[in-house]
């Protein structure tokens, strides 16, 4: 509603992350990867809806696999990448010499691995023993990606997913210790975030040492997402743990499950700019604006885009 004015099948009400990098680079937006006749010589868009880091047959083999929306990995969309590549370049030496003057945006990749176990009903002890798997995942990517050519790599970390809406309604607990006092968001949830970021920081700093001719970014959505939540009013915000599109108006945090944005009997807030979460998971365009501008320079990303 915001800046295409029609679906585009970004699930925001505007323009994400990756579009504004791309803006800034002076580059067209990045169109889907899958599009028919497209030129995606100056950039393409690989993403998936509820793509996982790890593979389908992982939730299968744990009887996960009713949560999960889609059989899309990280491996599906650099297989894409790899299908594209005759279109890009034609011999090695073009294709390396291509690829090192790319930006690769690797995820956000996680957040949907945990999802699905979450939502399904498995033990939170047991969740907490897949961080090492998925931040493995990921890393296994970005090297797929480093052996095909690619130098500069910026590898986002998950939300603080214990801020969301939806896990706000989900969780909702009676007990306060389950909260935390300053920002309002369930503790362990954002434990395990954290604890899944940090993991991935460590195997992005093992990449690094074995790839010293490489840059590598780590995108920092969680720093982002807690200074939306603990000042919302110093970036613009009037809310961060409302959904603008959602139960309209119903409950704490305006997230219904029945009454999902897009679904029948949901209704999207007039002032989308000023909420940090569009429909209960994904931010708006004005929270993505913010993040994008902190990972080009700082404080968002570590190195910053545009830091040498």
């Amino acid at each position: 509603m915001t800046f295409f004015r029609k679906p585009t099948g970004r699930c925001s009400n505007g323009r994400l992350v990756v579009d504004f990098l791309a803006e800034h680079f002076g580059l067209p937006l990045p169109p889907p990867s899958q599009a028919q006749g497209k030129d995606f010589r100056k950039g393409a868009n690989f993403a998936i809806t509820g793509a996982t880091a790890l593979e389908y047959s992982f939730f299968k083999a744990h009887g996960i696999d009713q949560r999960i929306w889609n059989t899309g990995s990280i491996n599906t969309q650099i297989g894409w990448l790899q299908n594209m590549k005759p279109s890009l370049c034609k011999s090695e030496k073009e294709c390396k010499d291509y690829f090192s003057k790319s930006l690769f945006v690797v995820g956000e990749f996680g957040g949907n691995d945990y999802n699905a176990p979450l939502f399904s009903g498995v033990p939170f002890s047991d969740v907490k023993t897949y961080v090492p798997l998925v931040a493995k995942a990921i890393a296994n990517g970005v090297e797929k990606l480093i052996e095909l050519g690619a130098t500069d790599l910026l590898v986002p970390g998950i939300l603080p997913i214990g801020c969301f809406p939806l896990y706000l309604t989900l969780y909702n607990s009676s007990s306060k210790s389950d909260y935390n006092a300053r920002t309002g968001c369930l503790r362990r949830y954002n434990r395990l975030a954290f604890h899944h970021n940090r993991e991935l920081k460590q195997q992005l700093d093992d990449l690094q040492k074995k790839y010293p001719k490489t840059k590598i970014m780590y995108g920092d959505y969680f720093k982002a997402a807690m200074q939306f939540v603990v000042s919302p009013g110093k970036f613009g915000f009037s809310t961060a743990l409302q959904a603008c599109c959602g139960a309209g108006g119903q409950g704490s945090y305006n997230f219904n499950l029945k009454k999902k944005c897009g679904e029948q009997g949901a209704s999207v807030c007039s002032n989308p700019s000023s909420y940090v979460s569009w429909d209960g998971i994904h931010m708006t365009e004005a929270a993505y604006k913010k993040v994008a501008d902190g990972w080009l320079n700082g404080p968002y990303a570590e190195p910053p885009i545009l830091k040498s």
